[in-house]
């Protein structure tokens, strides 16, 4: 098990030294598993639409589907965890005193009930309401009845995404990362599973059933890890006695802190459900192709956060020591990373995807008709990526302090505002790429607002020179973007265009992002630089 523990108090020793390593490996290890668990998220839609292509019965699953993506938003991947994390560090904190009652235990004693009664209320609720939840995300739905089905199987994952997100921020705030990285792993085995078991026996309800499966092994996935952190008392960080955690630990379970974290996570995913209530009235099939175009584009995106995953607790322990240059440098690191792994992707995605579309889905029930336009709609939802990762970076950032902050909130309704214009003024036009156009719009002014907050608060980034690294990121990615078109597009075969394509894409990123003095690219090639120099 990677256990995390970094210095909270300011040194003179460069970040890239042993915690560096540490926060690397966990890092690449998360990756990995991030990997393999998008990997089978792949193989789990290429055996949904090889079973059911798209068509009125995909359409009605991915209605009910809706639950699981607002209940994974809110309750693992953001909402828990921007509340969780914090409140588990600066337990951690309070632990390395070793005076009176142990602070994470109470935290959970004090969390713990709480959060189960609300899960399962809200589950039952959700069970009942069924009917009135589709008629209002989907109004006018061929296949009503088989989308209450679904979300009935589904709205179980409100109990098991709860739990699951508890034990993730507890082993993230402990510093463990591998178990919380297994997660999706365990979810989508669940899923295909139970396809292929009962995929031609239930229809799309076994893709609902296996959500529910799934759910209880992302649970027990954890329990293992999360038994070893708890009977763990060692203290993993120390703080000076001006700085005692008590009184943050407290006000992380205030409502104040819960509820604009609640309002940010909703409102993101209400994107998802502005898009198919547009979608709706659409020709069957619509809000099928929005979704596998979706799922494909944002792996780049996903990708890109692994490593902001991994700093979120080490942002917030230097937060809550006070060293907030040391979070400063950590965060604005963090966006150019990001940013240089998801505008490469993105540019692979722009240039390629009828290929990638074709080589994962075209077969079965899954037409060449279908590919077209989920080619056409990824296009436009890889315009927004990068704002994608930024909100993603950027929000951890904010939420890691510990404290209300209702700007994130308010820059991600601005967004959700503009793409619900965007999109109402684009359908009628455009169809469902212009929904997803819209999707990049709003998610971009979201990224902007919280960009420019940034250099208000606490850590104050430099927001010119990020601005300014992430533009030299942008050009370097539109002539990759360009290379790779030609490539591909002067290859016949699907496999060997996207191979072509997408090595072409990395060269020329590296190279332009290289020649404009993009930092981290200028650290990467020094010492390959003076190693290429010795050796001659």
């Amino acid at each position: 098990m990677t256990k995390i523990v970094p210095p909270l108090a300011p040194t003179n020793t460069p970040e890239l030294g042993t915690s560096g390593r540490l926060l690397a490996r966990a890092a690449l290890l998360t990756a990995g598993l991030t990997v393999a668990g998008a990997l089978l998220g792949l193989l789990r839609d290429q055996a949904f639409a090889h079973y059911f292509g798209a068509d009125t019965d995909t359409d009605a699953f991915l209605v009910a589907w809706t639950v699981p993506e607002v209940a994974a938003t809110l309750l693992i991947e953001d909402g828990l965890a921007f509340v969780l994390v914090p409140a588990f560090s600066l337990a951690l904190v309070g632990r390395a005193r070793r005076t009176g009652p142990d602070p994470v235990r109470a935290l959970v004693a004090a969390t713990l009930p709480r959060l189960m009664l609300a899960l399962a209320g809200g589950g039952a609720v959700l069970i009942a309401a069924a009917p009135a939840v589709v008629a209002v995300l989907a109004p006018g739905l061929p296949r009503a009845d088989l989308a209450v089905d679904c979300t009935r199987l589904t709205a179980t994952c409100v109990v098991t995404f709860g739990l699951t997100g508890y034990c993730s921020a507890a082993l993230r705030g402990h510093g463990r990362f591998l178990a919380p990285a297994s997660i999706y792993v365990a979810y989508n085995v669940g899923i295909i599973a139970l396809l292929l078991v009962l995929g031609r026996a239930w229809g799309v309800r076994a893709a609902a059933a296996g959500v529910a499966l799934g759910g209880v092994l992302m649970i027990l996935v954890q329990l293992p890890a999360l038994w070893r952190s708890w009977r763990d008392r060692e203290p993993v960080v120390s703080l000076p006695a001006a700085r005692r955690p008590d009184r943050g630990t407290a006000q992380a379970l205030r409502l104040a802190l819960v509820a604009p974290i609640v309002v940010f996570a909703l409102s993101r995913q209400t994107q998802v459900l502005i898009e198919r209530f547009l979608a709706a009235p659409l020709p069957a099939g619509a809000i099928s192709h929005l979704n596998y175009a979706q799922k494909v584009a944002q792996m780049p995106m996903v990708l890109s956060l692994m490593l902001c995953t991994v700093t979120f607790p080490v942002i917030a322990r230097a937060l809550a020591a006070g060293d907030t240059e040391r979070a400063r440098r950590r965060v604005e690191s963090d966006l150019i990373v990001a940013g240089t792994i998801v505008l490469v992707g993105a540019s692979v995605v722009v240039a390629c995807a009828p290929q990638i579309i074709q080589v994962l889905f075209q077969r079965g029930a899954f037409t060449v008709h279908d590919t077209a336009a989920t080619a056409d709609v990824m296009r436009m939802y890889a315009l927004g990526l990068l704002g994608q990762t930024l909100v993603g970076v950027l929000a951890r950032s904010y939420f890691s302090e510990a404290r209300p902050l209702w700007f994130p909130a308010c820059s991600m309704l601005a967004g959700l505002a503009a793409t619900a214009v965007a999109g109402a003024l684009a359908v009628p036009v455009w169809g469902a790429p212009g929904i997803a156009a819209a999707n990049a719009l709003g998610i971009t002014l979201t990224a902007l607002l919280l960009l420019w907050g940034s250099g208000r608060r606490r850590t104050a980034l430099s927001v010119r020179w990020v601005g300014g690294q992430l533009a030299r990121l942008v050009a370097a990615a539109a002539g990759a973007t360009a290379v790779c078109w030609w490539t591909a597009h002067e290859t016949s075969h699907p496999v060997l265009a996207l191979a072509v394509g997408a090595t072409s894409a990395v060269v020329v990123f590296a190279v332009v992002a290289r020649l404009l003095r993009v930092r981290e690219f200028c650290l990467l090639f020094r010492p390959v630089t003076r190693k290429l120099w010795h050796a001659r």
